[in-house]
């Protein structure tokens, strides 16, 4: 390993961008010895939001590469060659892109409704109280739906109903924590069904010509056991708070419910969007004439969430910022680990880096199919361990942290929270056979 100058400072940067998440609740505490609406409160709001902390420190990045490498270096033909800009160019932001406007639509009423509807109709065929079942409905329907409209989309459904169902002042934040480390991990492994809903896997799936029944062989159905195990655990060992009857939120009398037509054009919008998930110009413009459909139909639907959206995907981009710059040791370490200690090395960086960064990486060297696997699985099971861990996190993140004291979540309440679920993934994804394998193949 021989870093150059550019890349201790990126791996520097990245390590006070890792320490300055858990320290977010400090600048919040700090916000509130200002008047309110002062400078001083403002700025230190601002250092207190977890999804512009990576923005915030890739900012200083990119005005030290400046004056190390320049801001813009031209050739002789005035094309632009080096420099700060030239970095930012060769950089992929299709994904923060993706995130922003697959939240933006997922947030819709419709889409709300919609998958509320698909929830309780399975709470129902739970024989346990309708709370619970409920709670145990959401957190696994949820979650394996998104390997059909992605995990960012599915991210945001579930901590929306969450929000509206459960995430009230009766909850312990013993609960809340519990729950939303319950939910990082599930949405993190709930999306292995296809190829192409969770950020790690669609990294690596058309090098590796990994297609949706691939997936399934070998990841879909340990992930659906294991999410299906620790809701169900999670769901008795909070039976004391889930006895109680579900209280539907009650909505405002000039409240519209959309007609079918508008759910299913929402849901068009949504499978143009993943469809064409790597082609940022288009669907980016697809979102202008999501917006304009969504004023015309305003009366139907609720506040769009630009600003929630838009910090997750300043966060991601500040993410692929600075991750980029981690190639050197993280692809040293990747190539010097066998099967089992690559497995568990994933699962351990991931808490530090953001998975579909790793698989990336990953990629980038020969590996045989059992370290494949493992990088993969290794991935996807530390996903919940922190807010940074899977490109989704901030979008649950920003949804919920209103209902914590402080409007704020401590990172080690959400580590202490997915544990548990974290290793029911360990020992599902290492134990469960492959169906190949129960096929005899």
């Amino acid at each position: 390993m021989n870093p150059t100058f550019v890349q201790m400072w990126g791996t520097a940067l990245f390590a006070l961008a890792v320490l300055h998440t858990f320290l977010v609740s400090k600048f919040q505490h700090l916000a509130h010895k200002y008047p309110e609406g002062s400078i001083g409160e403002n700025l230190f709001h601002f250092l207190g939001e977890v999804e512009a902390v990576f923005g915030i420190w890739s900012a200083l990045f990119i005005i030290i590469f400046s004056f190390h490498e320049g801001f813009v270096v031209y050739d002789e033909h005035h094309a632009v060659i080096g420099g700060a800009i030239h970095y930012l160019e060769s950089l992929n932001f299709t994904e923060p892109a993706f995130v922003f406007v697959i939240m933006c639509m997922a947030g819709t009423r419709p889409i709300i409704l919609l998958a509320e509807k698909v929830i309780t109709m399975f709470a129902k065929l739970i024989p346990l109280p309708p709370k619970m079942g409920f709670y145990i409905s959401a957190l696994v329907m949820g979650p394996l739906l998104g390997s059909f409209i992605t995990e960012p989309a599915a991210m945001t459904v579930t901590a929306l109903i969450l929000l509206d169902y459960f995430y009230s002042n009766e909850m312990s934040d013993k609960f809340k924590y519990a729950t939303i480390g319950l939910l990082f991990v599930n949405v993190s492994v709930g999306g292995t069904l296809t190829h192409f809903a969770a950020p790690p896997v669609l990294m690596v799936a058309s090098k590796w010509h990994w297609g949706m029944a691939h997936m399934l062989e070998f990841f879909g159905y340990k992930a659906a056991i294991a999410v299906i195990i620790s809701t169900v655990a999670m769901a008795f060992i909070f039976k004391g708070e889930l006895q109680g009857k579900l209280i539907i939120k009650q909505k405002h009398d000039n409240y519209m419910v959309p007609t079918w037509w508008m759910t299913l054009i929402h849901i068009l919008f949504l499978a143009l969007v993943v469809y064409t998930a790597h082609h940022m110009v288009f669907f980016l413009g697809l979102f202008l004439f999501f917006l304009g459909f969504m004023v015309v139909t305003e009366e139907y639907q609720d506040k769009a969430k630009l600003k929630e959206s838009l910090l997750v995907g300043f966060f991601l981009g500040g993410l692929v910022v600075l991750g980029t710059q981690q190639q050197w040791w993280l692809q040293e370490v990747i190539t010097k680990m066998g099967d089992l200690a690559l497995y568990f090395g994933a699962t351990g960086l991931t808490a530090i880096t953001d998975n579909a960064a790793l698989t990336y990486l990953g990629s980038l060297v020969e590996l045989s199919d059992s370290a494949k696997y493992n990088l993969v699985a290794g991935a996807v099971t530390g996903g919940g361990l922190t807010v940074i861990a899977n490109a989704p996190n901030p979008a649950g993140f920003g949804i919920l942290k209103g209902s914590f004291k402080d409007n704020n979540i401590s990172p080690l309440g959400i580590l202490m929270g997915a544990i548990g679920p974290t290793i029911i993934c360990i020992l599902c994804f290492q134990l469960i056979p492959s169906l190949d394998s129960l096929g005899g193949h």
